[in-house]
């Protein structure tokens, strides 16, 4: 899937970004990953609630293979392969890859901030105990 189709196939979801990546391609919207493209394979990023939706389609999860054999499975699902031509359908399945992706990258930042204010309070006690009386 080149970048000019899954830009027409996104049109009425919004404008989107496509950037190559490992074997395939993500798409972005508003700077957060809502898909990935692999092998010409549409997949959109789910949570546990909206992954039932697919599901219910018969579809799965992208699935890769780790070193040692073990299969690893990403929050990405491929879409139903009627979405590739029903656009206005496949808008409201990316709007919802959307809100899944933007509560991931919140919840993300708040706990590397968490993290970080943290760090900085070991180092202030660290440096308050080295501190000459």
């Amino acid at each position: 899937m080149d970048a000019e189709f899954l830009r027409e196939l996104f049109a009425e979801f919004g404008p989107i970004t496509v950037r190559r990546m490992f074997s395939g391609a993500g798409v972005y919207a508003d700077g957060v990953i809502i898909a990935l493209v692999i092998r010409d394979v549409l997949y959109l990023k789910a949570d546990a609630a909206t992954s039932a939706r697919f599901a219910a389609e018969g579809c799965g999860p992208f699935e890769y293979q780790r070193k040692g054999g073990k299969p690893t499975a990403l929050p990405y699902w491929r879409i139903p392969d009627r979405l590739y031509d029903d656009p206005t359908e496949l808008a409201d399945w990316a709007r919802a890859a959307h809100a899944v992706s933007r509560a991931s990258a919140a919840a993300k930042t708040t706990r590397v901030s968490r993290k970080i204010k943290k760090a900085e309070k070991t180092v202030r006690g660290s440096a308050r105990r080295r501190a000459p009386p």
